[in-house]
């Protein structure tokens, strides 16, 4: 009979073998970073509360941060933005005809006025010099001007109001000539009439001259003041 020429491996072999590979196993475990080491990547959640009612990331720190309400577009609906100014607009009566908010916004205030209970057509709007508001507001003085400027739209000059046949309007405007500072404490007034804002051609005339005369320059021709707010 032939004997077999196959022949299982000596241990002396298997063994050096099994070494090397339990080696690479051990070397390539221990040169994974586990999941807690710097650098690696958080986990993420999207909204303040992980789930499971666990914070996101590690120690309530590392999750999104929370979600914040861009002024004026919260529940304030029409509030002012933090350090904005605002003002109750009333007739010579007394009674609420409207409000008034200012905010900063960038290099400019935006100034947003509803109101209602008023005459159809358009209004001369102002921030007059003085912050009261008594009988005819004439107590307001003239319109603000900042400084030693004597231009004209005076620094106080806003966007006429328009308003619609129910009475009612709402303006939101923009101005650079005036800051919070400079209208804090000062009144905002509705005239009656439209402003004309000085501009009259030097083509019409007058009795002594042409063009603007000092009233038009000062008033803008809006006439009587029917609504005054002091702004604060």
């Amino acid at each position: 009979m032939a004997t077999s020429t196959t022949r299982r491996p000596s241990w002396r072999i298997v063994t050096p073998v099994l070494a090397v590979a339990a080696l690479g196993l051990a070397a390539c475990t221990n040169s994974q970073e586990s999941s807690d080491v710097k650098g690696t990547t958080p986990p993420v959640w999207t909204s303040s509360t992980a789930p499971g009612g666990e914070s996101g990331g590690h120690g309530g720190s590392h999750g999104a941060p929370a979600t914040t309400v861009a002024p004026g577009h919260g529940d304030d609906h029409g509030a002012p933005a933090a350090g904005g100014l605002k003002t109750t607009l009333k007739n010579g009566a007394g009674a609420d005809v409207g409000t008034a908010t200012i905010a900063q916004e960038g290099g400019h205030l935006v100034v947003t006025v509803e109101a209602h209970g008023l005459t159809p057509g358009f209004h001369g709007l102002h921030f007059h010099q003085n912050g009261t508001c008594e009988g005819d507001f004439a107590s307001a003085g003239g319109h603000l001007q900042v400084g030693a400027a004597t231009a004209h739209p005076a620094s106080g000059d806003l966007t006429s109001l328009q308003v619609g046949a129910d009475g009612s309007a709402k303006l939101v405007t923009q101005t650079d000539a005036v800051t919070l500072d400079n209208v804090k404490g000062k009144a905002l007034i509705i005239h009656a009439g439209a402003d004309n804002f000085g501009n009259i051609p030097p083509r019409y005339t007058r009795e002594g001259g042409t063009g603007p005369d000092e009233t038009t320059l000062t008033t803008g021709d809006a006439g009587a003041r029917v609504a005054c707010g002091v702004v604060g």
